[in-house]
């Protein structure tokens, strides 16, 4: 179950009109803080991530699968679409058998360096022109305050890379 401070950021994203893919990373930031705090596991940066979208969709976020998903990726978030609307109690030994296979898992999967690697692996999979035109978006949408604030967090990491 997504905790109430998730559900409320995701909540105020929806309502500042930003797309459901940024809805669904408040779900999947929690899912890491989870992996981080040692409240269960993950294999891999991958799962802790699908494990996040998933409560996101069955929090009635509207994210769509990718473009390249596997067939069953797109049956899981079908499910997870139909699981918003009907309200059923999961089946307690299921339950139980997922927290206990996750509990044993580790913690790597949401390190700094393991998310590092994975984001730059899935931009890599991307081509240049649309990572050039995800950042134009970026600093178009941003503002004049956000700008600013990006510029002085980029020159503290200079400075701190630098030393």
């Amino acid at each position: 179950m997504p905790e109430s401070r998730t559900r409320r950021a995701a909540a105020k994203d929806k309502k500042e009109g930003k797309s459901p893919s940024t809805q669904a990373g408040e779900y999947v930031h929690e899912e890491i803080e989870h992996v981080r705090k040692g409240k269960h596991g993950a294999r891999s940066t991958k799962q802790a991530i699908a494990i996040g979208l998933s409560k996101a969709r069955r929090a009635g976020v509207k994210v769509q699968p990718g473009k390249s998903a596997s067939k069953s990726t797109r049956k899981k978030a079908a499910q997870d679409e139909s699981a918003a609307h009907e309200h059923h109690k999961p089946a307690a030994k299921r339950s139980r058998a997922t927290s206990r296979a996750l509990k044993k898992e580790g913690h790597q999967a949401a390190s700094k360096s393991a998310l590092s690697s994975h984001a730059r692996r899935s931009a890599s999979k991307r081509s240049a022109s649309s990572r050039s035109a995800a950042a134009k978006k970026a600093a178009r949408t941003k503002g004049a305050e956000g700008r600013s604030a990006a510029a002085k967090k980029a020159a503290r990491t200079r400075a701190r890379k630098a030393s």
